[in-house]
Protein backbone atom coordinates (compact mmCIF):
# COMPACT_ATOMS: atom_id res chain seq x y z
CA UNK A 1 0.00 0.00 0.00
CA UNK A 2 1.17 3.37 -0.69
CA UNK A 3 2.92 5.15 2.11
CA UNK A 4 0.58 8.23 3.43
CA UNK A 5 3.46 10.97 4.35
CA UNK A 6 0.05 13.22 4.34
CA UNK A 7 -0.68 11.76 7.58
CA UNK A 8 2.08 12.42 9.85
CA UNK A 9 3.02 16.12 8.22
CA UNK A 10 0.50 17.51 5.98
CA UNK A 11 3.27 20.57 5.06
CA UNK A 12 5.17 18.29 2.83
CA UNK A 13 5.23 19.95 -1.35
CA UNK A 14 7.34 17.90 -3.02
CA UNK A 15 8.82 14.33 -2.31
CA UNK A 16 10.22 11.89 -5.06
CA UNK A 17 8.51 8.82 -5.36
CA UNK A 18 8.37 5.44 -7.27
CA UNK A 19 5.65 4.27 -9.66
CA UNK A 20 4.03 1.12 -8.50
CA UNK A 21 1.69 0.88 -11.39
CA UNK A 22 -0.71 2.53 -13.93
CA UNK A 23 -4.33 0.97 -13.52
CA UNK A 24 -6.40 0.10 -15.85
CA UNK A 25 -8.08 4.01 -16.42
CA UNK A 26 -4.61 5.60 -16.35
CA UNK A 27 -4.49 6.26 -12.69
CA UNK A 28 -0.63 6.58 -11.44
CA UNK A 29 -0.03 4.38 -8.08
CA UNK A 30 2.75 5.20 -6.54
CA UNK A 31 4.64 3.76 -3.57
CA UNK A 32 4.22 7.22 -1.24
CA UNK A 33 2.73 10.59 -1.82
CA UNK A 34 2.08 13.79 -0.19
CA UNK A 35 -1.41 13.96 -1.88
CA UNK A 36 -4.47 13.69 -0.35
CA UNK A 37 -7.16 11.49 -1.42
CA UNK A 38 -10.99 12.23 -1.54
CA UNK A 39 -12.63 11.70 1.66
CA UNK A 40 -13.75 12.65 4.88
CA UNK A 41 -15.73 15.43 2.89
CA UNK A 42 -12.19 16.70 1.70
CA UNK A 43 -11.30 17.12 -1.82
CA UNK A 44 -7.97 15.36 -3.34
CA UNK A 45 -5.41 16.91 -4.17
CA UNK A 46 -4.31 18.42 -7.38
CA UNK A 47 -0.71 19.15 -8.33
CA UNK A 48 2.29 17.58 -10.90
CA UNK A 49 3.94 14.08 -11.05
CA UNK A 50 6.93 15.35 -13.08
CA UNK A 51 5.52 17.12 -15.71
CA UNK A 52 1.84 15.35 -15.80
CA UNK A 53 -0.85 17.24 -14.17
CA UNK A 54 -3.12 15.83 -11.59
CA UNK A 55 -6.34 16.53 -11.27
CA UNK A 56 -7.48 15.01 -8.77
CA UNK A 57 -6.66 12.46 -6.21
CA UNK A 58 -9.06 9.33 -4.61
CA UNK A 59 -8.83 5.88 -3.09
CA UNK A 60 -9.97 2.95 -5.57
CA UNK A 61 -12.79 1.38 -4.15
CA UNK A 62 -12.32 -2.34 -5.13
CA UNK A 63 -8.22 -2.32 -3.85
CA UNK A 64 -8.09 0.65 -1.60
CA UNK A 65 -5.11 2.01 -2.94
CA UNK A 66 -4.46 5.81 -3.71
CA UNK A 67 -4.87 6.71 -7.03
CA UNK A 68 -3.27 10.10 -8.67
CA UNK A 69 -6.02 10.95 -11.31
CA UNK A 70 -3.89 12.67 -14.37
CA UNK A 71 -5.93 15.38 -16.37
CA UNK A 72 -6.64 13.71 -19.80
CA UNK A 73 -4.12 13.73 -23.06
CA UNK A 74 -0.86 13.33 -21.24
CA UNK A 75 1.77 10.65 -21.79
CA UNK A 76 2.34 8.55 -18.28
CA UNK A 77 5.09 7.62 -16.76
CA UNK A 78 6.52 4.12 -17.07
CA UNK A 79 5.73 1.19 -14.40
CA UNK A 80 9.08 1.44 -11.82
CA UNK A 81 10.08 5.04 -12.69
CA UNK A 82 11.50 7.43 -10.38
CA UNK A 83 9.11 10.20 -10.02
CA UNK A 84 8.90 13.73 -8.76
CA UNK A 85 5.86 14.82 -7.04
CA UNK A 86 4.98 18.27 -6.57
CA UNK A 87 1.33 19.63 -4.46
CA UNK A 88 -0.70 22.33 -5.48
CA UNK A 89 -0.01 23.53 -2.32
CA UNK A 90 -2.21 27.08 -1.92
CA UNK A 91 -5.23 24.77 -2.62
CA UNK A 92 -4.45 22.20 -0.25
CA UNK A 93 -3.27 24.92 2.62
CA UNK A 94 -6.75 26.59 2.12
CA UNK A 95 -8.48 23.29 2.97
CA UNK A 96 -6.18 22.70 5.79
CA UNK A 97 -7.18 26.44 7.45
CA UNK A 98 -10.73 25.84 6.31
CA UNK A 99 -10.71 22.05 8.15
CA UNK A 100 -9.21 23.08 11.09
CA UNK A 101 -11.44 25.68 11.26
CA UNK A 102 -14.54 23.07 11.11
CA UNK A 103 -13.07 21.57 14.18
CA UNK A 104 -13.56 25.37 15.76
CA UNK A 105 -17.06 24.68 14.61
CA UNK A 106 -17.36 21.47 15.97
CA UNK A 107 -16.87 23.25 19.24
CA UNK A 108 -18.93 26.10 19.12
CA UNK A 109 -21.54 24.22 17.73
CA UNK A 110 -21.98 20.89 20.92
CA UNK A 111 -24.31 18.58 18.80
CA UNK A 112 -24.12 15.29 16.83
CA UNK A 113 -22.51 15.78 13.11
CA UNK A 114 -24.91 14.81 9.98
CA UNK A 115 -22.76 15.59 7.16
CA UNK A 116 -20.04 17.89 6.29
CA UNK A 117 -17.83 19.32 2.84
CA UNK A 118 -14.56 21.42 2.69
CA UNK A 119 -13.57 23.97 0.04
CA UNK A 120 -11.05 26.15 -0.77
CA UNK A 121 -13.79 29.21 -0.52
CA UNK A 122 -16.68 28.00 1.56
CA UNK A 123 -16.76 25.00 4.02
CA UNK A 124 -19.85 23.41 5.61
CA UNK A 125 -21.19 21.27 8.76
CA UNK A 126 -24.62 19.79 9.51
CA UNK A 127 -25.52 18.84 12.97
CA UNK A 128 -28.11 17.38 14.94
CA UNK A 129 -29.58 20.47 17.04
CA UNK A 130 -32.69 19.08 18.76
CA UNK A 131 -34.60 21.86 20.41
CA UNK A 132 -31.07 24.04 20.16
CA UNK A 133 -30.92 27.31 18.62
CA UNK A 134 -28.15 28.55 16.34
CA UNK A 135 -27.46 32.10 15.89
CA UNK A 136 -24.88 33.36 13.19
CA UNK A 137 -23.11 36.27 14.95
CA UNK A 138 -22.90 33.80 18.21
CA UNK A 139 -21.35 30.86 16.71
CA UNK A 140 -18.51 33.75 14.80
CA UNK A 141 -17.54 34.71 17.84
CA UNK A 142 -17.20 31.76 19.61
CA UNK A 143 -15.29 30.26 16.77
CA UNK A 144 -12.99 33.15 15.69
CA UNK A 145 -12.34 33.31 20.27
CA UNK A 146 -11.33 30.07 19.82
CA UNK A 147 -8.90 30.90 16.18
CA UNK A 148 -6.97 33.94 18.00
CA UNK A 149 -6.39 31.77 21.47
CA UNK A 150 -3.33 30.04 19.36
CA UNK A 151 -3.70 26.90 20.10
CA UNK A 152 -1.76 24.01 18.71
CA UNK A 153 -3.51 21.12 16.80
CA UNK A 154 -1.72 17.52 17.17
CA UNK A 155 -2.49 14.38 16.09
CA UNK A 156 -2.40 11.29 18.34
CA UNK A 157 -3.47 7.19 16.83
CA UNK A 158 -5.07 4.83 19.49
CA UNK A 159 -6.27 1.34 18.91
CA UNK A 160 -9.55 -0.21 17.49
CA UNK A 161 -10.33 -1.00 20.31
CA UNK A 162 -9.63 2.13 22.06
CA UNK A 163 -11.99 3.94 20.01
CA UNK A 164 -14.45 1.01 20.27
CA UNK A 165 -14.17 1.77 24.18
CA UNK A 166 -14.53 5.67 23.81
CA UNK A 167 -17.51 5.90 21.15
CA UNK A 168 -18.02 9.48 23.01
CA UNK A 169 -14.62 10.73 20.40
CA UNK A 170 -16.93 10.65 17.13
CA UNK A 171 -19.26 13.43 16.62
CA UNK A 172 -20.23 12.12 13.20
CA UNK A 173 -23.24 10.72 13.59
CA UNK A 174 -23.77 8.65 9.95
CA UNK A 175 -19.84 8.56 9.29
CA UNK A 176 -17.38 5.50 11.10
CA UNK A 177 -14.58 7.19 11.74
CA UNK A 178 -11.46 6.28 9.44
CA UNK A 179 -9.41 3.14 10.54
CA UNK A 180 -5.37 2.51 9.29
CA UNK A 181 -4.30 -1.19 10.11
CA UNK A 182 -5.68 -1.55 13.32
CA UNK A 183 -5.45 1.98 14.51
CA UNK A 184 -7.72 5.51 14.52
CA UNK A 185 -5.98 9.08 14.25
CA UNK A 186 -7.15 11.60 16.78
CA UNK A 187 -6.95 15.38 16.15
CA UNK A 188 -6.45 17.61 18.98
CA UNK A 189 -6.92 21.29 18.95
CA UNK A 190 -5.41 23.09 22.18
CA UNK A 191 -6.00 21.34 25.63
CA UNK A 192 -9.94 21.29 25.46
CA UNK A 193 -11.29 23.01 22.46
CA UNK A 194 -11.88 19.80 20.36
CA UNK A 195 -11.06 16.20 20.10
CA UNK A 196 -11.92 13.44 17.49
CA UNK A 197 -10.83 11.12 14.89
CA UNK A 198 -10.14 12.61 11.79
CA UNK A 199 -8.30 11.76 8.90
CA UNK A 200 -7.65 14.86 7.13
CA UNK A 201 -5.06 17.20 6.74
CA UNK A 202 -5.07 20.54 9.35
CA UNK A 203 -2.80 23.55 10.00
CA UNK A 204 -0.53 23.41 12.86
CA UNK A 205 -1.91 25.92 15.42
CA UNK A 206 -4.84 28.07 15.11
CA UNK A 207 -3.23 31.17 14.09
CA UNK A 208 -3.44 29.76 10.77
CA UNK A 209 -6.74 29.89 9.87
CA UNK A 210 -7.52 33.58 9.53
CA UNK A 211 -10.50 35.43 10.45
CA UNK A 212 -13.89 33.25 9.79
CA UNK A 213 -17.27 33.84 10.09
CA UNK A 214 -21.02 31.55 9.71
CA UNK A 215 -22.32 33.36 6.22
CA UNK A 216 -25.43 31.13 6.65
CA UNK A 217 -27.60 28.48 8.51
CA UNK A 218 -29.96 26.72 6.49
CA UNK A 219 -33.05 24.62 7.64
CA UNK A 220 -32.26 21.10 6.60
CA UNK A 221 -35.49 19.39 8.44
CA UNK A 222 -36.84 19.08 11.41
CA UNK A 223 -33.76 18.55 14.08
CA UNK A 224 -31.25 19.25 10.98
CA UNK A 225 -29.21 22.36 10.12
CA UNK A 226 -26.39 23.07 7.54
CA UNK A 227 -24.22 26.15 9.12
CA UNK A 228 -21.71 27.48 6.90
CA UNK A 229 -18.74 29.04 7.25
CA UNK A 230 -15.98 30.87 4.77
CA UNK A 231 -13.21 33.28 5.15
CA UNK A 232 -13.77 36.82 6.37
CA UNK A 233 -11.98 39.46 4.17
CA UNK A 234 -13.22 42.15 5.97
Amino acid sequence: MTEELFREDAYLKTCDAKVVKINDLGGIVLDKTIFYPTGGGQPGDSGKINDITIATTVYDRETGEIVHVPAEGQSLPDEGSDVTMALDWERRYLHMRMHTGLHLLCAAVPCGVTGGQIGAIKSRLDFDIGEMKLDKEEISEKINAYRIGNHEVTSSWISDDEMDANEELVRTMSVKPPRKGGRVRLMKVGDAVDLQPCGGTHVKNTSEIGPLRVSKIENKGKRNRRVNIVFDEG
